[in-house]
């Protein structure tokens, strides 16, 4: 087995996120791999639906989300001495943008946390498990424990 040369680590800025992150970071040491962070911001359709506009303004949400997701990512990417090259942040859905970014920068391992699922969310799935079936490379999923 090869040791890991680039790790992936898939923000999502949840409560849990700095634990995430720190097995990115060790795991990083313990290989000497290189780390990067990526963030990616949901498509938000701003539309006319049939129960009337969604959002009662017309203002675009996506930008100050980008803006607000690329200073998060500085924070976090200064907090485990990524350099800004590697730190990125897509617009999209993050189940598709993970595995593509991650085939696109030659990433052998991809980190993401998993909250348990019950009900409703198994049926429909999470980013972690759609990550874990379609990723052409490792993926560790850090369980996240509900409070």
């Amino acid at each position: 087995m090869q040791p890991y040369q680039h790790i992936l680590l898939a923000a999502d800025f949840s409560e849990h996120g700095e634990e995430v992150s720190e097995h990115a970071k060790d795991l990083a040491e313990r290989y000497q791999a290189k780390l990067s962070v990526l963030h990616v911001v949901d498509n938000l359709p701003v539309t006319d639906s049939i129960y009337g506009p969604i959002i009662p303004f017309d203002v675009d949400i996506t930008d100050q989300l980008i803006k607000a997701s690329k200073e998060k990512l500085d924070e976090i990417g200064a907090r485990l001495g990524i350099p800004a090259e590697r730190r990125w942040v897509e617009v999209g859905s993050p189940k598709v943008e993970i595995v593509r970014v991650a085939e696109e920068e030659g990433v052998d391992l991809i980190i993401v946390g998993s909250h348990s699922r019950k009900g409703l969310g198994i049926l429909l799935g999470s980013t972690a498990s759609s990550v874990i079936h379609h990723a052409k490379c490792d993926v560790l999923a850090v369980r996240l424990m509900e409070d």
